[in-house]
């Protein structure tokens, strides 16, 4: 198997010319055989991975999913393309269980998704061996692993797959994992020397905000009216916030809908359909909702509380702008979210060391909240990906704070964790800093080291500040697998013994509580502007219709970017339709007439009213001649010359639209235009091959013989 047929599939039956970064690498991998760990952001494409060798391998392709609603999203995806997926789980009945075995069994299926329950089960395991397996893909596969965010202890048995099939290659997906979660996975599964795929964590599209917690409701409320009709989440730290939220919400005149594990299965199964079909814009909801959600075109997460750990948090932003699309993650955050976590972790029952890891991660959290850094250079370091630069799309870097030559604070610093053997955390290192008679210090010796001491000038609360920058900027790295004590990483070596300069923020002032952010004034929009909105709006509308007809959610029919697109170049052929990105043979074959009608149909509307369509101009004419008119009263209406016309035409003909050529050029006097034209280079002078034949063809006869020629090309 090789990547030309991969790339083959991927334009067949996703419609896109070309992979994301590493995807190619990776299905190469999983050709070659070999186990794989792959971690890509949410929205980066993991699911790629292993659908391009399903389709393209022998036999089935068996994806492990830990959500029913991410199973059904994934087949109905699939299904709309043409693949032949499914998935078995405890939502099916027994007579729809057999009929996807017996697909199975058959040999029609490509993938099948089912439960990390439901493959450990002897029930499933005569199936299993029964089949003839391509690939196993274990999908949120952090969830292995008692170091990740989300644990699952059914993810556990899953290390049987290399024991009972080892010749069958692995392939382990998520959206975060730490360093040691990534070796937990790999130890937990077995794999054997597998690859390991970490691709940029970094989602540019999605603009980062973090704000002080006071007045959360009204700064909600303006926020959302910034994002009329759109898509998003509100994540609440309580499941009585998030019906509170969602009532006054909907008092404001938003659409809201609260999501939480006490709400009954009937009215959760609701809300999520609800929200995936875009009847319901804002979904109010615990972390209890979103892992299941495949939806692409959510416009906006916003978390009403701090969030538990840096990982959930980077995988719930996650969820927007999988489209690739501009989008916005709004934090707020308050010292109340801190204590209520704490409180919620010590009064857990998880083990002292569990209990240790969440505390540290939580401290983390609210570290990244108050710290003046870049946000995406913080959460990037905090997955081991370095960034240098400021992003300039976050609330920092559009307000950035002042700033001073850190490098002696933070060699000090370095130095003192250095000297101590690497074996303390963040208070005891501000301590020795500052000269503590603490025992802890004296007991160590860490009192005759030669930085103790070294750093008086700050208080306690500034070196607490100023490290969390060194953090955050990937000077330092905790070890939680070791005592959170603190390790100087490569970045900070080169701070600490080449003299590299760091750059570092004071605190700025804080808002004082009732001062009100201003908001800025929106620019007027120019007519061109709110004529493509108009367009989009009616191909979104006329998506709605066709994906309520076909029983699927309106983003599986294309993306918010497709039709954007689509509104952007208008397409009105075929071959113009295959150009946008996401339009795959099959939907063109399904749904490219309807969209190209109403494209016609706005681009009429305008015309008619009087507007300037830019972009359209041929079709305008087309259709003129199409009702009838001659081609000199085309050029008169439209007030444009009748060579002008006559190419408009010739250019829809090329197009694939049905004109009689024979009106102006016979097929004789074609054959003989087009036997010349390889005497002549792209693009074709109409002059210098009417000089060529001594004037013998006009220059229609020449402008629709070469349309002819490309047509049939």
């Amino acid at each position: 198997m090789n990547l030309t047929q991969a790339a083959a599939a991927l334009k067949k039956y996703f419609g896109y010319d070309q992979f994301r970064p590493l995807q190619s690498d990776i299905i190469q991998t999983v050709y070659n055989g070999r186990d794989t760990l792959v971690l890509m952001p949410t929205g980066g494409g993991k699911s790629v991975c292993f659908q391009i060798p399903a389709i393209t391998l022998d036999g089935v392709t068996v994806v492990v999913s830990p959500l029913i609603a991410l199973m059904k999203d994934q087949v109905e995806a699939l299904s709309a393309n043409g693949i032949p997926a499914a998935f078995i789980n405890s939502s099916l009945s027994t007579d729809q269980q057999r009929n996807v075995e017996t697909a199975l069994l058959a040999g029609y299926l490509k993938l099948l998704y089912v439960s990390p329950e439901k493959l450990v089960s002897q029930s499933f395991q005569p199936l299993l061996k029964r089949l003839k397996i391509s690939l196993f893909a274990i999908d949120e596969a952090h969830c292995i692993s008692s170091w990740g965010h989300d644990f699952r202890p059914e993810y556990t048995q899953l290390k049987f797959l290399k024991n009972q099939f080892p010749g069958v290659p692995l392939i382990a997906l998520t959206a975060t994992a730490d360093k040691l979660t990534r070796k937990d996975i790999i130890d937990q599964l077995g794999l054997a020397n597998p690859a390991v795929f970490i691709a940029s964590f970094d989602r540019p599209n999605i603009s980062l905000t973090v704000r002080p917690g006071q007045k959360r409701f009204e700064q909600i409320v303006e926020f959302l009216k910034e994002h009329p009709n759109q898509s998003g989440i509100i994540y609440c730290l309580s499941r009585k916030g998030c019906e509170g939220l969602a009532e006054k919400l909907n008092s404001k005149g938003f659409r809201a809908a609260h999501y939480h594990a006490e709400v009954p299965p009937a009215q959760r199964s609701k809300v999520q359909e609800d929200f995936i079909n875009d009847r319901t814009p804002i979904i109010c909801a615990t972390i209890a909702f979103g892992m299941g959600i495949d939806k692409s075109n959510v416009r906006f997460v916003v978390h009403y509380n701090l969030p538990r750990n840096l990982e959930g948090y980077y995988q719930e932003i996650g969820r927007a702008g999988r489209d690739g699309l501009n989008s916005d993650a709004l934090l707020f955050f308050s010292y109340a979210d801190l204590i209520s976590y704490r409180e919620m972790i010590e009064q857990g029952e998880a083990s002292a060391e569990q209990k240790d890891l969440k505390l540290a991660k939580l401290e983390r959290m609210y570290q990244f909240a108050e710290a003046p850094v870049c946000r995406r250079k913080t959460v990037l370091n905090y997955f081991g990906e370095p960034y240098d630069k400021s992003c300039g799309n976050c609330d920092v870097c559009k307000n950035p704070p002042q700033h001073f030559d850190g490098t002696t604070a933070a060699q000090k610093a370095l130095s003192a964790i250095t000297r101590t053997g690497q074996r303390v955390g963040m208070s005891l290192l501000v301590d020795i800093l500052r000269g503590s008679q603490r025992r802890e210090i004296m007991e160590h010796k860490y009192h005759e080291i030669k930085t103790y001491g070294a750093g008086k000038e700050h208080g306690y609360d500034e070196w607490l500040f100023l490290l969390s920058q060194m953090l955050h900027v990937g000077l330092i790295e905790i070890a939680y697998d070791d005592h959170n004590c603190l390790r100087v990483t490569d970045e900070g070596k080169r701070i600490l013994f080449e003299g590299k300069k760091v750059s570092l923020a004071m605190p700025q002032p804080k808002q004082k509580p009732g001062e009100k952010t201003a908001i800025p004034r929106v620019a007027e929009k120019s007519k061109t502007q709110l004529m493509r909105e108009e367009l989009l709006a009616r191909l979104m509308a006329l998506r709605r219709d066709l994906a309520v007809q076909q029983g699927i959610p309106p983003y599986t029919l294309f993306s918010d970017l497709t039709l954007q697109q689509m509104a952007d170049s208008r397409p009105l052929s075929d071959a113009e339709m295959l150009e946008i990105e996401g339009v795959s043979e099959r939907k063109l074959q399904l749904y490219g007439d309807a969209f190209m009608g109403a494209i016609r149909q706005f681009v009429l509307e305008k015309t008619q009213a009087g507007e300037r369509v830019t972009g359209s101009t041929h079709f305008i004419s087309y259709d003129l001649f199409k009702r009838g008119h001659l081609v000199e009263e085309i050029a008169e209406l439209r007030g444009i010359s009748t060579l002008t016309v006559m190419g408009h035409l010739a250019t829809m003909y090329e197009r694939g639209e049905l004109i009689d050529l024979g009106q102006w050029v016979s097929p004789e006097e074609c054959d003989i235009i087009q036997g010349a034209l390889p005497l002549f280079e792209e693009p074709y002078q109409l002059k210098v091959i009417h000089e060529h034949f001594g004037e013998r063809f006009n220059f229609d006869k020449i402008r629709f013989a070469i349309a002819d020629y490309r047509r049939n090309q």
